[in-house]
């Protein structure tokens, strides 16, 4: 079974990204140096955006957003719970209490309607969570946010090349954070970053990324020496030059990869459609571009999840759920007091949702098997 075997994810690293990691690490510089630069330099240029700030993790890339308009103690973001743990975390990290709002059902996401709804006086942001690939109503948010004074950051993990209504993550708000963990679009294993349109802001953020010191090691070696300084409160956030050189030509075949994707999802609609009870969440409408990071299906009702799962498992299909709704984790649950019923569409999405492959690397073929095995595992049901 091993060598048949659907692997849920496998990287696009190529042999030229593999190279130019390899002349960092015979370089001087391992940590955030001149790659970083040139990364930085790229991804706001295919963003279409002034400044990109390279990180360790879009975690530390909300947290950071926070932080820097002084979101604390006290506050309240409001962001959805159906997403991965980390955008919650976040903010519990700044200081704040997470403040959940229920999903659309036909996408999966949080509207700018239902938001403001949860507005309360201490509210001091929003955190809208683009999903699978698909960009949120960002002109909506946009204004919500203006018309109450609210900060919005962008969680954008799973769509650097989403866009909709014209619109790329990070153009309306203050901030759009990125994660290059080891199945995303574009991976160095580890890593992510933020994207922003003043660049006091991006000198915030290369200063918190690294401690709060005034000059980072790069600087200091090519320099004439000078004592650096602590100026504020930092943190260990930096990205360096080997995650960088990994990251940088992945850049160029973004396009190229995506238009995979979308053929590949396709296909896997077209392929499930007739399975009594399987429904889909929204595909993307003619106005935008989805990342088509992730393709979850909703198992229909009378299925057990975690039956399934083992049953595509024995069959050599890797799977994956994305999300359990963030309310229902033993965490939320116990500090919070949450209710399954809390969020009833999160919710449902959470306990039927099923993960299936989507990388460049996947073959039609291998679409085809996947399908056909959750067809004989469903259908057995």
């Amino acid at each position: 079974m091993e060598n048949n075997k659907v692997e849920f994810f496998k990287h696009c690293l190529e042999d030229g990204d593999i190279q130019l990691a390899n002349e960092v690490m015979q370089s001087i510089f391992l940590t955030t140096g001149p790659r970083v630069a040139e990364f930085e330099k790229k991804f706001s240029e295919y963003l279409n955006i002034n400044e990109a700030v390279g990180l360790t993790s879009c975690t530390g890339a909300i947290h950071l957003a926070l932080l820097r308009y002084g979101i604390g103690t006290d506050d309240e973001v409001i962001t959805t719970p159906m997403t991965f743990a980390a955008t919650a975390a976040a903010i519990l990290q700044s200081g704040a209490k997470p403040v959940f709002v229920d999903v659309c059902p036909e996408c999966g996401m949080i509207l700018p309607e239902t938001v403001e709804t949860a507005i309360t006086e201490k509210t001091k942001a929003i955190v809208p969570v683009h999903l699978f690939g698909r960009m949120v109503d960002m002109p909506g948010f946009s204004k919500l946010a203006k018309k109450y004074n609210l900060v919005l950051i962008e969680d954008a993990a799973h769509c650097i090349e989403g866009m909709r209504y014209g619109i790329r993550p990070g153009q309306l708000s203050e901030a759009a954070c990125f994660s290059f963990y080891a199945t995303k679009n574009m991976t160095c294993g580890e890593g992510g970053a933020l994207v922003c349109n003043h660049v006091e802001d991006a000198e915030w953020y290369r200063s918190a990324r690294h401690h709060g010191i005034s000059k980072n090691a790069s600087y200091r070696y090519a320099k004439k020496y000078e004592h650096w300084d602590m100026e504020m409160m930092g943190w260990k956030y930096n990205m360096y030059d080997i995650q960088a050189a990994l990251l940088i030509n992945q850049i160029d075949r973004l396009e190229q990869n995506l238009q995979k994707r979308h053929n590949l999802e396709v296909l896997y609609r077209e392929l499930l459609s007739d399975i009594e009870g399987l429904d889909f969440l929204q595909f993307p409408d003619d106005n935008e571009k989805s990342g088509h990071h992730l393709f979850t299906v909703l198992l229909p009702m009378r299925c057990e999840r975690d039956e399934i799962i083992l049953e595509l498992q024995n069959k050599g299909i890797g799977c994956a759920v994305n999300y359990r709704s963030i309310h229902t984790l033993s965490f939320f649950r116990d500090t919070y007091g949450y209710k399954k019923t809390d969020f009833p569409v999160s919710y449902e999405i959470g306990q039927r949702t099923l993960t299936l492959p989507l990388y460049p690397k996947l073959t039609e073929d291998e679409v085809k098997r996947v399908s056909e095995s959750l067809h004989s595992v469903i259908d057995r049901d």
